[in-house]
C-alpha cells in the first residue's frame, strides 16, 4: 500500500495561566523541515517569554499563525507534515523564562495601529534598525506613532512588542507614586557600553520591585550548630557519589527543605497568603517549596512539590533535575508555580548575610549563606563548631517580629540535631 502523507495539526500547549499571549517570532516556514524540541514560535506576555517546540521531526506544510497574532492553550499554530496519518499533536510544555507568582489583572487590547500610507511604510526620518522596520511592517504598525527608549531614542524591538501589548495598568495618582531617578548622560565622563538585560531579569525585574513595594519587608538572622549535621551529610554524600545506577550529591539543602516543612508546620502563619481584600490569611496545608537556582541568565525558581512527603535521597535527585533543567531553560510553566515558601541559598558562593525578597505572595523566605567554623564556648571551654547563618525576610502584616525569632529559632534547633528531622 502507498505510504499516505498526513498533514497534522500542531497546537499550543499548556502554558499555565497565559491567556492570548501574542506571538513575537515565527521560527519556521512552509517547507521547511524541522526536528524534535526546535522552536516553532516565540510567545512574550507582560509576565514571561517562552519558546513553543516541535513535539516531533517533520516538514512544515503550512503556518496557521503569523507575528503579532494572540493565542492561548489549544490554539493552532501550524500543520506538520509527517509519514503516516496522527491525530492532532501537542506540543511538550513550553521553555518559560519566569514563573510569575502574582496573578495580574489581564491587560487591555493594543490600540489600533495607525494605518499606513506606502511612505509611512517606508518610515521616512524614523530612528529605527532595519530588522525593527520589517518588524513593523510584519505586524502593521506604524514607527512614527511610538517613542524610542534605545540610545539616542532609538526605536527598539522591546518597544514594538510593548506596544503589541498595550497599554500597562493605570499607576498611582499622581504625587503619590515613586519618582523615577533622573537620567544620566554617562558618555559625557567617559567611554560607555550598553548591554540589553539578559530576558530573565528583564522580566523578573519589575516583579521583585513590585514585592519590594507592597510587602513591608523585615530581615531577622539566627545561625544553627550544624556540625554533627555535615558529618552525617557527608556519610550520605559519599553514598550518593557511589550509586551504581545513577550518582548524584547531597547538599545540605535537602536538610534545610525539611526543617522549613517542619518548622511551618509549627508555624502555619509562614505557610499562608493574605487574601487579595488583604482581611484575612489562606493556611495552605500543603508545603510546596521554591528553591532559588542561578542560572547564567539570572535567577529561576523552580517549585519541589510536597517536600513533607519526601525523605532527604529524593529531594536531592528531585533537586538535581530541576536544577539541571533551569539552568538549560527547559523548566516548564506548572514546575514554577505554586509555592508556599522559598529557600534561597548562597552558601555555595559565600557571604556573611543578606535580605531575601519575600516572593509574594509568600510571605516569607529562607536566606542561607555559608557555614563556617568558629570557636563556640560550651561552658567549660572554647569548641571549634561549623556555624550556619540564616536569614529570615517576612511580610510584617502578616507575621511580626516575636513569631519569626521563634521560627527561625525552630529551625536552627531542628538542624541542630538530625534526628528531629527524621520525625
Amino acid at each position: 500500500m502507498p505510504r499516505v502523507e498526513a498533514s497534522n495539526e500542531i497546537l499550543v500547549p499548556d502554558i499555565g495561566d497565559f491567556k492570548d499571549v501574542p506571538i513575537i517570532e515565527v521560527h519556521v516556514s512552509p517547507g521547511e523541515a524541522v526536528k524534535t524540541d526546535d522552536p516553532l514560535i516565540t510567545l512574550e506576555s507582560d509576565k514571561a517569554t517562552m519558546d513553543v517546540p516541535a513535539p516531533r521531526d517533520g516538514t512544515v506544510d503550512r503556518l496557521l499563525v503569523k507575528v503579532g497574532d494572540k493565542v492561548s492553550e489549544g490554539s493552532p499554530i501550524l500543520r506538520l507534515k509527517a509519514g503516516t496519518a496522527e491525530p492532532p499533536v501537542t506540543p511538550p510544555p513550553p521553555v518559560i523564562a519566569l514563573q510569575e507568582p502574582v496573578p495580574q489583572p489581564r491587560q487591555q487590547p493594543p490600540p489600533a495601529a495607525a494605518p499606513m500610507t506606502a511612505g509611512g511604510a517606508d518610515f521616512a526620518g524614523v530612528h529605527a534598525s532595519p530588522a525593527v522596520r520589517r518588524l513593523a511592517r510584519e505586524l502593521g504598525i506604524d514607527l512614527a506613532g511610538l517613542t524610542g527608549t534605545g540610545e539616542k531614542g532609538r526605536i527598539t524591538k522591546e518597544d514594538v512588542k510593548a506596544f503589541l501589548r498595550g497599554p500597562v495598568a493605570p499607576g498611582p495618582p499622581a504625587g503619590t507614586g515613586i519618582p523615577e531617578i533622573p537620567p544620566v548622560d554617562f558618555a559625557k565622563f567617559g567611554p560607555v557600553e550598553t548591554r540589553p538585560l539578559a530576558r530573565i531579569r528583564r522580566i523578573s525585574g519589575p516583579f521583585l520591585h513590585r514585592a519590594w513595594l507592597n510587602v513591608p519587608h523585615v530581615t531577622h538572622g539566627d545561625e544553627a550548630d550544624v556540625t554533627g549535621l555535615e558529618e552525617y551529610r557527608k556519610e550520605l554524600d559519599a553514598d550518593a557519589k557511589a550509586d551504581k545506577k545513577k550518582p548524584y550529591r547531597v547538599s545540605l539543602l535537602p536538610f534545610l527543605m525539611k526543617a522549613s516543612v517542619s518548622a511551618l508546620k509549627m508555624f502555619p502563619d509562614f505557610n499562608s497568603s493574605l487574601t487579595p481584600e488583604k482581611d484575612a490569611l489562606v493556611y495552605k496545608k500543603y508545603y510546596h517549596l521554591g528553591i532559588a537556582v542561578d542560572t547564567p541568565e539570572g535567577l529561576v525558581v523552580p517549585v519541589i512539590r510536597d517536600v513533607d512527603r519526601k525523605g532527604v535521597v529524593e529531594l536531592s535527585r528531585e533537586l538535581a533535575e530541576a536544577s539541571a533543567k533551569a539552568r538549560e531553560g527547559k523548566l516548564a510553566p506548572a514546575e514554577m508555580q505554586g509555592g508556599t515558601f522559598t529557600i534561597s541559598s548562597l552558601g555555595g558562593i559565600g557571604g556573611i548575610d543578606f535580605t531575601p525578597i519575600v516572593n509574594a505572595p509568600e510571605v516569607a523566605i529562607l536566606g542561607v549563606v555559608r557555614s563556617k567554623m568558629v570557636p563556640v564556648w560550651d561552658g567549660e571551654s572554647f569548641r571549634p563548631r561549623l556555624m550556619l547563618p540564616l536569614y529570615v525576610s517576612y511580610d510584617h502584616r502578616v507575621i511580626d517580629g516575636a513569631l519569626a525569632a521563634r521560627f527561625a529559632r525552630q529551625l536552627c534547633t531542628l538542624l541542630e540535631d538530625v534526628r528531629r528531622l527524621m520525625l
